[in-house]
């Protein structure tokens, strides 16, 4: 059977001579099998996000194509063990710029949600907590068409935060009442053995790394790093015994937003001290306040010599 050949219109001179920064798809869903030796696959549902750069002499991309090689790259992945999602999308957006002949640039991001199994900090009961994996890739194609893929891997995670300001005017109004019936000695030591209440918020921090063909880095570590930035970790299924050490050791740990940036730094430069200076890092936190409508945010962008200048 023939196949009818039909017009390029793709390929036609757009009416208004604008070039596009970013033309792709996005949702496009895929089954993601992870082998790993001695241990269970890991199955991951991620949702991609395709572009490439437009000239202004293009009307349109060749929309079918960046589909199309996201299912050939994660078929041509599907019986490599230990795969990276960061790999994948490297793989894609230097796979697009063979395909998008008239494109300079390519962007790819990749999210999955991310099961890690935990137990309770009291009763150890067994529990399954959701975090989401962030994988990105960027292509850029030089005048002599060689092409540099930078990559970045992250997490996102929810934790627990509790205000320190609130928890310090609490402190002052509960000792100027102990005041009234109590000794200054004993005042303080009842003060020293008290949790103080404060407002809490729930907290979704992220760590965005970039990495190279030579480094590898795990992403239950990045998940590690950004529940210890925050007040405390949560947890799915809780008993009294849990809820009340989850509170209490949270309320003995307040933290800000700004704080929660900067413990992701730190545990980040300990965790992998030999990483690179040159690679860059995104860590954001989103306090989600209880008190406010609003919420609270802070965000760092440094590469790691940066980092380590600042802290030194």
């Amino acid at each position: 059977m023939l196949v009818p050949e039909f017009p390029d219109t793709q390929d036609k001179q757009p009416t208004i001579p604008i070039s596009l920064t970013r033309v792709g798809v996005t949702g496009v869903k895929k089954l993601l099998k992870i082998k790993r030796e001695d241990k269970r696959p890991i199955i991951l549902l991620p949702t991609f996000n395709a572009f490439v750069d437009l000239p202004s002499t293009q009307k349109g991309v060749h929309m079918s194509r960046n589909p199309e090689v996201i299912s050939e790259i994660v078929n041509e992945m599907e019986y490599e063990s230990e795969v990276h999602m960061e790999t994948i999308c490297a793989n894609i957006v230097k796979k697009l710029l063979e395909k998008h002949e008239y494109a300079v640039c390519a962007e790819t991001e990749a999210r999955s949600e991310y099961i890690i199994n935990k137990l309770s900090p009291v009763t150890k009961r067994k529990t399954q907590e959701t975090t989401q994996i962030i994988a990105k890739a960027v292509a850029l194609k030089d005048d002599d068409g060689n092409i540099k893929i930078r990559k970045m891997i992250g997490a996102e995670v929810v934790g627990m935060t509790v205000c320190p300001c609130a928890q310090e005017s609490v402190e002052k109004d509960s000792k100027e009442k102990l005041l009234e019936f109590l000794d200054e000695e004993t005042t303080e030591k009842v003060l020293n053995v008290v949790t103080f209440a404060s407002h809490n918020q729930r907290g979704i921090g992220t760590i965005l790394l970039e990495v190279s063909e030579q480094q590898e880095v795990n992403v239950d570590d990045l998940i590690t790093i950004i529940q210890n930035a925050m007040s405390s970790p949560v947890c799915e299924i809780l008993k009294r015994p849990d809820e009340n050490r989850i509170v209490t050791n949270a309320h003995q740990n307040p933290v800000f937003v700004e704080d929660c940036v900067r413990n992701m730094a730190k545990g980040l430069l300990e965790k992998y001290p030999d990483l690179p200076d040159n690679s860059t890092v995104t860590i954001k936190q989103v306090n989600q306040e209880s008190i406010h409508q609003h919420n609270a945010y802070a965000e760092k962008t440094a590469s790691l010599g940066e980092l380590r200048e600042e802290i030194n």
